[in-house]
């Protein structure tokens, strides 16, 4: 338990922990009803990132979750299998967090991909 806290406090890991944070905070206000999850559809277009059709609350959440999981699990293995602290060790919990980002972006387009079919997203009108 102590490696997982300390590979999720971690730098740089730390940072995706406080997006995490962000996002569970962010549809707790929406299950109450204080934020909805279209909040943020005008101000960012996903289409160019390859996830629209869904609303960016969904796809950002799904793309925290999974770089979260995956950076966090990927840390935990490598403090285990390489447990003497050296510099390759180093180099590697730098370099986690940014392929954990990369394979969650991967991952997040082919989930967006079946979604955007039960999105009830209405469709852009020109003004």
């Amino acid at each position: 338990m102590q490696t997982f806290l300390a590979a999720a406090t971690g730098l740089p890991t730390i940072l995706l922990t406080a997006a995490l944070v962000v996002v569970v905070c962010f549809w707790l206000l929406a299950a109450v009803g204080v934020a909805g999850a279209d909040s943020f559809d005008t101000d960012v277009d996903l289409r160019a990132w390859r996830m629209g059709g869904v609303p960016v609350a969904v796809a950002f959440s799904v793309l925290t979750v999974l770089a979260w999981s995956l950076s966090v699990g990927a840390t935990v293995v490598v403090a285990v299998l390489l447990a003497p602290a050296g510099p390759v060790t180093g180099l590697l919990r730098m370099v986690v967090p940014v392929g954990a980002l990369l394979v969650a972006w991967a991952t997040t387009c082919l989930i967006v991909r079946p979604l955007h079919r039960l999105s009830r997203m209405n469709p852009r009108r020109p003004c």
